[in-house]
């Protein structure tokens, strides 16, 4: 076993390096080449530099097809690009387009003669070569057109991106060499058989171009391209041509033949292949494992590795193009199996998973200033016992994969009894996060043919000044209090212990707050999505405190829900939400209001007549209220609280199941509640449109709703591409930021006015 400070060197280095150098010789061998340009687009960042502006590229673009018309042009239009681009001195014009079939014969004549009487013109044509050497699917001029001009090859190679990954010297058509059009455009013609890479270095901005509109127009100083080589070619997207350009985005690919022209101007790229520097980190990667000390392992490492990573940036600079992957590969190998080697040397793995333990995370220097989070696995050690010896790192794996989520790079360390912990920004919020973590616990687990139940409770420890051990001790404190209070997650927090005095008389001081008038209802707009109007919101509970000021909703409602005190606060909101209802319907308003209800008053054998009596004082219809069932997994079986929901809906309220999307999400779960409405929770909203996931499952969710006769509502809609994507996906209501904040019952009546009188302008 080693020490802290020194490993054991492999007696046999040849051992460890044998694997990693196979499969990068092999890498070598059947190169990656779309990983490799993905590492080379990188580097180009490093030299990126401008064009050298002796090419002069004459575009078909979205303004040339408005003022000529549609494609193909007729080819008198390519006749008078000739004309006026000789008469202003060009040196030399190139096409970048193949005039292989006949058009109408008047503008082929036409076309033909400015040909000849330009004499400086070269034409693009198109030919597969290699065993398919002129076949019919050759485009080349047509001969009329060819004998008064040069031919140039157009074609190339691309990789999966639509980058231009090859552009070939020449190629060959019916028995003869035809050289590539970027060879001609760099008067650079050689007897190579091979190709090179474009040089993506070069800006495509800093191309001279011009409209071939205003070439046609006559209105352009000939001084743009006296003199100069000019190419003509497509760059409007809807004509398509269009090929990735890396560090730029689509272009024409008229715009890489004069990068792969510039590329050869300045010299003929040499093509250096893999071999040099993946001996090089072969060697620094032998030397490194005979080595015992860990620093001076990193110290041959990680700068050949570096190295490998940016070096080839000075020489692709000089068109010295040279691939790193085999030796990137052989270094990020042996220096994984170097580290691992170090954390098992150290007592630092944990034996059944191989992940780093609890010590490592208590000697990480990486993690004193960032939050802890600890997940315990409650029922760990009862499904392990049931399970065969070399089925736990089954389970272990998957619940790491479920961990990792959203953030796959993530360092896990893991202890015994199913604990699992990891450093987060404290920084960032949390919540939602964990939010989701949770909800994929929710799914059993496979092992070995059987199905498992997970129960998981997350605890927090934002940061202070104790030492590591004592605050992963703090954050499973908060873990099990969490799994105890029926919570998902929970913060425990050191630099809020002079708050608890405060923490202990909430609940007492809410129930007076309510009487002083602290409390207040804030309402959040609902937009119908078919008429684009204001039709409802949701009350939702505000506390100002005196001295505190504004008390967070999720800290006392939460706290209100633990110890069952949750009666008076939902009384209180369901007061101020039905009178606020009942007086804007009064204004011939038709408007619903929505409130929370908690599972914990399904129980409630008053609330129903105590909510009758309230809709009769107000002259509110039971149909303008809504109530939205929180803590839905409390509705997993029969029982009075499904009762109490069928009351309620015999009375005409309506009920919404909040969240969804989170907790109980299934087809029998839905079949289950007789709910009038699905509210999909924001978590899935707000990143819709960007994770496609998430707009899978807000896609399906509104679908299967809708086929068993539920309005949709979308909760955390903030902006309005999303608005607009829900309005597709034939979404019912939407509510969030994009339709408006939570606000004050006088607000809210002005907003409704202002829409009135702008639905009736």
């Amino acid at each position: 076993m080693a020490t802290n400070t020194q490993s054991k060197a492999d007696p046999k280095p040849w051992k460890l390096l044998f694997w990693p150098a196979l499969v990068g010789l092999l890498l070598g061998v059947v190169l990656l080449s779309d990983l490799e340009d993905l590492l080379r687009a990188g580097r180009n960042s490093l030299h990126w530099h401008r064009a050298s502006g002796n090419i002069v590229l004459v575009k078909i673009d979205n303004e040339s097809l408005h003022e000529v018309g549609g494609w193909p042009w007729p080819r008198r239009y390519h006749a008078q690009l000739v004309d006026r681009l000789t008469a202003a001195g060009a040196s030399r014009i190139y096409f970048d387009l193949a005039f292989s079939g006949a058009t109408n014969p008047a503008d082929d004549n036409r076309f033909a003669v400015a040909l000849e009487r330009s004499g400086r013109v070269v034409l693009g044509g198109r030919t597969r070569g290699g065993p398919r050497e002129g076949a019919d699917d050759d485009s080349m001029p047509m001969p009329q057109f060819a004998r008064h001009a040069e031919v140039g090859a157009i074609d190339w190679q691309y990789n999966f991106q639509t980058a231009v990954s090859r552009v070939p010297y020449r190629m060959h058509s019916h028995g003869r060499v035809v050289p590539a059009l970027s060879t001609l455009l760099a008067d650079r013609e050689t007897n190579d058989e091979s190709g090179f890479l474009p040089d993506y270095s070069i800006d495509p901005q800093s191309i001279p171009a011009v409209s071939a509109a205003t070439i046609l127009s006559g209105k352009f100083d000939p001084a743009l391209v006296r003199g100069k080589k000019v190419i003509i070619g497509t760059a409007s997207e809807g004509l398509g041509d269009q090929y990735f350009v890396p560090g730029t985005g689509k272009l024409g690919g008229v715009y890489v033949h004069v990068i792969a022209a510039e590329t050869l101007q300045s010299s003929k790229p040499f093509y250096a292949g893999w071999m040099p520097l993946y001996a090089v980190a072969l060697a620094a990667a032998f030397v490194a494992v005979r080595q015992r000390r860990p620093i001076k392992q990193a110290a041959l490492i990680v700068p050949t590795a570096l190295a490998a990573l940016v070096a080839p940036a000075a020489l692709e600079a000089h068109n010295i193009v040279i691939d790193v992957l085999p030796a990137l590969l052989v270094l990020a190998t042996v220096g994984g199996i170097l580290v691992w080697r170090q954390f098992r040397s150290r007592g630092l793995l944990n034996d059944t998973s191989g992940l780093p333990n609890l010590n490592a995370l208590r000697k990480s220097r990486d993690g004193r200033k960032s939050a802890i989070v600890a997940a315990r696995i409650l029922n760990f050690e009862e499904i392990v016992a049931t399970l065969a010896p070399n089925q736990e790192r089954q389970l272990i794996e998957q619940i790491v994969a479920r961990l990792n989520v959203g953030s796959p790079q993530r360092m896990l360390y893991h202890g015994d009894a199913g604990i699992f912990a990891w450093f987060e920004d404290s920084r960032q919020p949390f919540g939602n996060h964990l939010e989701a973590l949770y909800s994929l616990f929710r799914n059993p687990a496979r092992v070995a043919g059987m199905s498992i139940d997970l129960q998981v409770a997350f605890g927090v420890e934002v940061g202070s000044g104790r030492s590591l051990a004592n605050r992963l001790a703090s954050a499973l404190v908060a873990a099990d209090e969490a799994a105890h209070d029926g919570l998902k997650w929970k913060y425990h927090d050191p630099e809020t212990l002079e708050d608890a005095s405060w923490k202990l008389s909430m609940l007492s001081q809410l129930d007076d707050a309510i009487d002083r008038g602290e409390v207040w209802v804030a309402y959040q707009p609902k937009l119908d999505l078919a008429t684009k109007r204001i039709v409802g919101a949701e009350a939702l509970a505000r506390w100002t405190h005196p001295e505190k000021g504004p008390i967070a909703a999720s800290e006392f409602v939460a706290a209100a829900e633990q110890h069952n005190r949750i009666g008076k606060l939902t009384d209180f909101v369901l007061e101020k939400a039905v009178a606020a209802a009942a007086e804007i319907n009064k204004r011939g308003v038709d408007f619903d209001v929505a409130v929370n209800l908690s599972a914990r008053l399904l129980s409630d054998k008053g609330f129903t007549l105590r909510l009758s009596a309230l809709l009769a004082r107000h002259s509110l219809a039971p149909k303008h209220l809504t109530l939205e069932l929180t803590e839905t997994a409390a509705l997993a079986g029969s029982g009075e609280g499904l009762d109490m929901i069928a009351r309620l809906r015999d009375l005409g309220i309506n009920i919404a199941i909040d969240d969804y999307g989170t907790g109980l999400s299934t087809l029998d779960y839905l079949k289950k509640i007789p709910a009038n409405e699905i509210k999909i929770d924001q978590s899935f909203v707000k990143n819709m449109t960007d994770n496609r996931s998430d707009r899978l499952m807000v896609q399906s969710t509104i679908g299967l709703a809708h086929s068993l006769g539920r309005r949709v509502v979308a909760e955390g809609v903030e902006h309005r591409d999303t608005l607009d994507l829900l309005i597709e996906m034939d979404c019912d209501i939407a509510q969030g930021f994009a339709v408006g904040r939570p606000m004050s019952i006088d607000s809210l009546t002005k907003r409704l006015s202002t829409d009135r009188k702008r639905t009736a302008a």
